[in-house]
């Protein structure tokens, strides 16, 4: 029966008890010197032991409740980091698309301005030739009449 009292003096969830020796309790059993003895329960240890435990607990579950609330600031942050940074995106994308359209329009007019400037080229070929022909006729028309003129 020692053993078990030794025992239970090392449990992990007690206090270092004072070192005085225990007296035990006046037996109740009809036999003298009974076996079938407990050995006496020490209910300040045990409610020490349960304090303990109460406060340890507290302290985890305040640990837990301020890792949680640490948890959802950060994740807080990072989604509204994220919102942002897509709302950006969102508004570069749109005004890119905006620019790019805006720049092939543009440069839809300048290829068709140069189709019709090439068309209206073709004409003045003709008309450079017919000009060249024209001069020589103004030509010839001021040879003759400085012919008809310079008569004495």
């Amino acid at each position: 029966m020692e053993a078990d009292g030794e025992h239970r003096d090392r449990s992990p969830n007690t206090e270092p008890r004072n070192s005085q020796p225990e007296e035990d309790p006046p037996s109740t059993s009809p036999v003298e010197g009974g076996g079938d003895r407990r050995p006496p329960v020490d209910q300040a240890a045990i409610f020490k032991a349960l304090e303990v435990v109460e406060r340890d607990s507290l302290a985890i579950a305040e640990s837990f409740t301020s890792l949680f609330a640490s948890l959802r600031l950060a994740l807080s942050e990072v989604t509204s980091c994220s919102v942002d940074h897509m709302q950006c995106f969102s508004d570069a994308a749109g005004h890119l698309q905006e620019s790019v359209l805006d720049s092939a329009t543009k440069g839809n007019r300048y290829i068709n301005s140069c189709l019709r400037l090439n068309e209206e080229m073709k004409g003045i070929e003709n008309l450079g030739t017919e000009l060249k022909i024209l001069r020589r006729n103004v030509d010839a028309l001021d040879t003759a009449v400085n012919r008809i003129v310079r008569l004495p």
